[in-house]
């Protein structure tokens, strides 16, 4: 039988397998273990797949040019072993021209490519909406966060203002944490700032966080995709209460979301956010005490 029938023999079944392997996983793990995916296979945002698809192709790559790496490794140990019998040492290679283009070439393809993919990706979720059908400033403070749902005007906007989460001796949350409520398939856009020091926004189930500082303004646009509740935190260290600023995300139906707005309108926090803020609210870590001057 000729050399690429015996080949192809060989391959076919290691590609059944491998299919029949992958037809058996789970979205999360043909999504690496990563969060965000549900049995459904349906993702929690327009761009959790993208996040997804390079983190577990790079990896996909990289653990073959392992396997490759420390099989030519285990090769060369056995191979080239002492034998019974021999003395000295062996025949030493000085250079070889065609290992050396090899070893040169394929990690230049491969940073190439990382660099090729992820520029790519990079460019399509750093790319804001320019008429999203809502628009969010979501502000962080030590250590909690506010939410201000933006409207045409000054009366159709409203606001939410958290406390920084509190614990039992146990470590249990005992308070009610800030949440941010989006509209399910609606396009969003969030302005991100900071009242004091850099934190970052992480929604963690949505595969990316962006930074926050102190006189510049970031942005992030995405399509929420499916309903539920979703945990999320700040990503950088901020300060001693760094651990307790958390909060929570509600994705629900653009009625529930109406009724939410509604809510915080009939409560009276509406207007720029800016105008009620009051740092001293936000116990315990700023050194107030629970009446706290305001």
């Amino acid at each position: 039988m000729p050399s690429k029938r015996r080949i192809r023999w060989a391959v076919l079944p290691i590609g059944i397998a491998t299919a029949a392997l992958l037809a058996g996983c789970t979205p999360t793990e043909l999504n690496g273990y990563l969060p965000g995916f549900v049995e459904d296979g349906t993702p929690a945002t327009d761009r959790t797949d993208m996040v997804s698809g390079l983190w577990v192709n790079s990896w996909i790559v990289l653990l073959a040019v392992g396997v490759i790496t420390w099989g030519l490794m285990g090769w060369a140990a056995i191979a080239y072993r002492r034998r019974r019998g021999q003395t000295g040492l062996p025949v030493q290679l000085r250079y070889n021209m065609p290992i050396e283009i090899f070893y040169t070439i394929v990690p230049l393809i491969l940073v190439i490519g990382f660099f090729a993919f992820t520029a790519r990706d990079q460019t399509i979720l750093e790319t804001q909406y320019e008429d999203p059908d809502v628009e969010i400033t979501a502000i962080g403070k030590q250590w909690s966060w506010d939410f201000q749902y933006n409207g045409e005007d000054e009366e159709d906007t409203v606001w939410s203002m958290g406390v920084q989460a509190q614990t039992d001796a146990e470590g249990n949350i005992t308070s009610e944490l800030p949440t941010l409520v989006l509209p399910v398939d609606q396009t969003v856009k969030i302005k991100l700032q900071s009242r004091d020091v850099i934190h970052s926004f992480w929604i963690i189930d949505f595969l990316y966080k962006k930074d926050m500082y102190i006189g510049k303004d970031n942005y992030w646009s995405f399509t929420p995709t499916r309903e539920g509740s979703y945990a999320g935190k700040c990503a950088e260290l901020c300060g001693e209460y760094h651990s307790m600023m958390l909060f929570n995300v509600e994705v629900v139906s653009e009625g529930e979301y109406e009724e939410y707005l509604a809510s915080l309108r009939d409560a009276g926090q509406t207007g720029d956010i800016n105008d009620q803020y009051d740092r001293l609210q936000n116990l315990p870590g700023t050194g107030a005490s629970e009446e706290g001057d305001h």
